[in-house]
């Protein structure tokens, strides 16, 4: 708020493509996908059209207790489908951190409804990302994000991200019999791009099948695509408890997110009289939502870009690694997915004063738009992106750099 109130916002006035345009009519790289989830592109009519012709039929309607409609149970069943789960059973939102909760209750409950109540505890990981709703402020494992609120969600605490002995070792520390879920990114992204080890989830999965604790894998920023399948988690060979999805599943047309959950955590409340979950979300199912969705998912498929996302990652990998060769910096975090971090050395930005938004405004007033963190610049672009773009990124990132060593 305080950057906003010193100069003038950044409006932007349209988009297509990989292209967004500002109100004065300058054109940038969007080599964000907005916020990690504009995975087909801007300004698909496709999308636009599935938005009207639903809208003329049902704009929306409640999907609480057993009231239902058709797009919504469409889109379920095609996420069902494809997901790499066992025995699964949907539950719609309307984003990835109203996901985040509704899978961190559900966790909670299932325990509960088992007459295990004191399993409550909830597992994640340094520099994870789980929004910033209630429970996923709680979980996230970044200071920033959590310093100044006060208590929020007791029983929860955070491991280093690229140990599956540190996850046994929190289990058996807080004792199996507290522990509900563990929660983890297939690749760490908001938090600045880290890949797992090979094997970790392997390890990961086996530790919290031996001590009871149901495995939750957050797809929202790895789904639909960004890492060359349906929820990401399938590229390291592991069937969890449930999935948390958002963002890629509508590529941001419309705001839409859920959960996909195995039989095993679903089986007490569909199975048995008088377990309700009580919980639900105003816009749950939201039919033109869903519509949007399926629209979205149409492209995904018809133009493969599940393959076509592979090939772009190994570009995206080669262009970025070019700038490991710049003074400003440390390393360069990349090949695992279309996403990508370019991290300043320690140096840069303490003893030479660098910031990462620095590096950001030149890049921008150079026509292209990356993500700032405190250390790095992240980029997600668009999965339709071309070589010649992913160059232009890659070298208009250098060029930001350049600029901003010259003052330092």
């Amino acid at each position: 708020m305080n950057t906003v109130a010193k100069g003038p916002e950044f409006v932007v006035s349209r988009a297509e493509g990989v292209w967004l345009w500002d109100d004065s009519g300058d054109r940038f790289l969007d080599g964000t996908s907005s916020l990690w989830y504009c995975n087909v592109g801007h300004g698909r009519t496709e999308i636009a059209d599935a938005v009207h012709r639903q809208m003329s039929t049902l704009d929306a309607y409640t999907v609480y207790n057993d009231f239902a409609n058709v797009p919504a149970i469409e889109l379920s069943e095609r996420l069902a489908a494809h997901a790499p789960v066992v025995d699964p059973r949907v539950i719609l939102t309307s984003g990835g951190g109203e996901s985040i909760d509704t899978a961190a209750k559900l966790a909670r409950r299932y325990w509960y409804a088992l007459g295990r109540g004191d399993k409550t505890h909830l597992i994640s990981r340094t520099a994870g990302y789980h929004g910033l709703n209630g429970f996923g402020t709680s979980m996230i494992g970044m200071n920033r994000f959590r310093t100044g609120f006060g208590e929020m969600v007791r029983d929860t605490s955070v491991v280093p991200h690229d140990s599956a002995a540190a996850v046994e070792e929190e289990i058996l520390r807080v004792g199996p019999e507290n522990v509900a879920a563990f929660f983890a990114e297939p690749v760490i992204g908001a938090g600045g791009v880290y890949a797992p080890e090979r094997d970790y989830f392997t390890e990961v999965a086996r530790i919290c099948h031996q001590y009871d604790v149901l495995f939750v894998v957050d797809s929202v920023i790895c789904g639909f695509a960004r890492l060359g399948n349906w929820f990401g988690i399938e590229r390291f060979g592991v069937s969890p408890d449930m999935i948390v999805f958002a963002k890629g599943v509508s590529s941001g047309y419309l705001p839409l997110g859920g959960v996909v959950v195995n039989g095993r955590v679903a089986d007490p409340f569909w199975n048995q009289e008088g377990n309700p979950f009580v919980h639900g979300t105003t816009y749950a199912g939201h039919p033109t939502c869903c519509a949007a969705a399926m629209a979205n998912l149409d492209i995904l498929e018809r133009e493969d870009l599940f393959t076509v996302s592979l090939e772009v990652e190994r570009h995206l990998d080669s262009a970025l690694r070019g700038l490991e060769s710049h003074p400003l910096v440390g390393e360069v975090r990349s090949g695992v997915g279309v996403m990508g971090a370019v991290e300043l050395t320690e140096e840069a930005l303490t003893e030479r004063g660098v910031t990462t938004a620095e590096v950001f405004a030149e890049a921008r007033a150079r026509g292209v738009v990356v993500r700032p963190i405190p250390d790095a610049l992240l980029v997600s672009p668009p999965l339709i992106i071309t070589w010649e773009q992913i160059d232009h990124l890659a070298s208009t990132l250098y060029g930001a750099l350049d600029a901003v060593a010259a003052r330092h």
